[in-house]
């Protein structure tokens, strides 16, 4: 077992009654899973996102924490929170990264693979 190891699940869905398709503005939520499965605590510390649009315009949001905490988490431990964000497309996806410090001081990322968003909407292309 690796001695610093974060494994993320990430559960998208779309949120139809928080968007307004008609004004350019489609509304998403992701559920995440972190569970520390390495074998020394560490404490998730900062967040970067980099979340792209089917235009493929990029953002880039970078912070402490999720959802206003930083957790510790002891080897087998997990912590789920749920948050959202909006693009100005039907479809984009998401990816990034955590910062994580452990107990015995060792600094260590957690890739998050990208996860797409999508209204669900099947669109003919011409």
């Amino acid at each position: 077992m690796p001695r610093y190891a974060f494994e993320v699940q990430v559960l998208p869905q779309y949120l139809p009654e928080q968007s307004s398709p008609g004004q350019g503005l489609w509304s998403f939520a992701y559920t995440i899973t972190i569970r520390n499965t390495g074998d020394v605590p560490a404490q998730l510390i900062s967040r970067h996102w980099v979340i792209t649009n089917e235009l493929g315009e990029v953002e880039e949001v970078k912070g402490l924490g999720v959802v206003g905490q930083q957790p510790l988490l002891r080897p087998g431990e997990s912590f789920e929170y749920t948050s959202g964000c909006r693009l100005r497309t039907a479809s984009g996806s998401m990816r990034g990264s955590y910062f994580c410090v452990a107990e015995d001081g060792e600094r260590f990322e957690v890739e998050i693979p990208a996860f797409v968003l999508d209204d669900g909407e099947r669109r003919v292309l011409h």
